[in-house]
């Protein structure tokens, strides 16, 4: 029957597919408590990749998800990621970062710092142990810092649904760690463009660099002057420029893409607007780029190697943020509770990590076995958030809205 199916049947069935079954098991088996529909997503794009579906059924595997669909998973999936983190850019307050600035550069360098250094330590022995997880054009200190800078990541937009579903997301402490994690968005896209910095496109990357500079000062003045309705059209031009700069320039089009977001005022959009966006992103265009990621994953090595590999970076992982946010804790006075919640927090990664993650893959700075490892990792560790935060929030005397 699949057999006599044509390329454009098994894209459209594809789409069937992926729209289907995810939205399907979350809301018959109510798994928001434990995996939000992103969540959801994620582990059926892993389910039908070529590690798990397309060992147990090559052929249909092969047909279904033939090079030709997969091409045009890979563009949808591809502005799928481009608009996501491009609101993930416009999602940081700065400005807010600032007001509090000891206590939020305290506590976000702490929460970035212990995981980076315990995840790397881990992925030093995962390297000696597994030395196929250093990708074909890597040198060793680059998959050691990716690795441990993938593992030490919090997924912004995720960690805000994950906070309106626990109703603390307009409270204060809400509001701080929405800071803690705007600073360490930003110090991980800037440690990607340290570890994709390649001498032989230095130039480029200056000149884009100056340039990006120039058009952001003249976009401040534009976007003020702009009507509502225009600042849409304008922005996305502007994401469509950085994201062919940043390609362009050897950093990786999903840098300039967020980059593009962090110069934007989330003013001239409008909160109630941005959240629309990112909650119609997630519904219309996600999907297709977790199934993409899922086809990427790979269980070369043995599954139970990679396996073990994903849960010695969740327990580095895991470990090192909250060990992080108890010394900030300890240092900053915080009142009983709240560090062990704003670590748990903090460890959320889903996203972010996986379009980290998809990028080091892209250049081959680590191995297709290296990233199923993150993928795993990133799943684990963010379905732990809402059961484990839930609770201590509760006992705290917040209300969840989980439902």
């Amino acid at each position: 029957m699949f057999h006599a199916l044509n390329p454009k049947e098994c894209f459209l069935l594809t789409l069937v597919i992926i729209f289907t079954v995810p939205w399907l098991v979350w809301r018959v088996f109510k798994t928001d408590r434990w995996a939000p529909l992103v969540v959801v997503q994620i582990v059926t794009g892993i389910i039908l990749g070529p590690g798990l579906l397309g060992a147990m059924a090559p052929e249909w595997h092969a047909h279904v998800f033939s090079a030709e669909v997969i091409k045009g998973i890979n563009g949808i999936a591809g502005w799928a990621v481009m608009l996501f983190v491009f609101l993930a850019g416009i999602e940081l307050d700065l400005k807010a970062a600032w007001t509090d600035r000891r206590n939020t550069l305290v506590t976000a360098g702490l929460a970035l710092a212990m995981p980076m250094l315990a995840s790397t330590a881990a992925a030093a022995l995962a390297l000696w142990w597994l030395p196929a997880l250093q990708g074909p054009k890597a040198q060793a200190w680059q998959t050691l810092v990716g690795i441990g800078m993938a593992c030490a990541v919090t997924a912004l937009p995720i960690l805000v649904l994950f906070m309106q579903k626990l109703g603390i997301l307009r409270e204060a402490l809400g509001q701080r760690i929405l800071r803690y994690a705007s600073l360490d968005d930003i110090a991980i896209w800037a440690v990607l463009a340290l570890i994709l910095l390649d001498t032989v496109r230095l130039g480029r990357q200056a000149l884009f660099l100056v340039v990006f500079i120039l058009l952001s000062m003249a976009l401040h003045r534009l976007m003020p002057r702009l009507a509502p309705r225009d600042r849409w059209g304008v922005a996305l031009i502007w994401l469509a420029l950085c994201a062919l700069g940043g390609e362009w320039s050897g950093l990786h089009f999903m840098v300039g893409a967020f980059m593009a977001g962090v110069v934007i005022d989330h003013e001239w959009i409008g909160h109630d607007v941005l959240d629309q966006a990112r909650d119609w992103v997630l519904m219309l265009f996600m999907p297709v780029f977790f199934l993409s990621t899922g086809l990427r994953t790979d269980f070369n090595s043995g599954g139970a190697t990679v396996l073990g590999v994903a849960a010695l970076l969740l327990v580095a992982s895991v470990g090192g943020k909250l060990l992080g946010a108890h010394l900030a804790g300890r240092w900053l006075g915080w009142a009983k509770g709240e560090a062990s919640i704003i670590g748990w927090l903090l460890q959320t990664k889903a996203l972010i990590m996986i379009i980290f993650a998809s990028i080091m893959l892209d250049k081959q700075l680590i191995s297709a076995d290296a990233f199923t490892a993150l993928l795993l990792m990133a799943v684990a560790s963010t379905m732990l958030t809402i059961p484990i935060v839930g609770k201590r929030l509760a006992a705290l005397g917040y209300k969840a809205q989980v439902v």
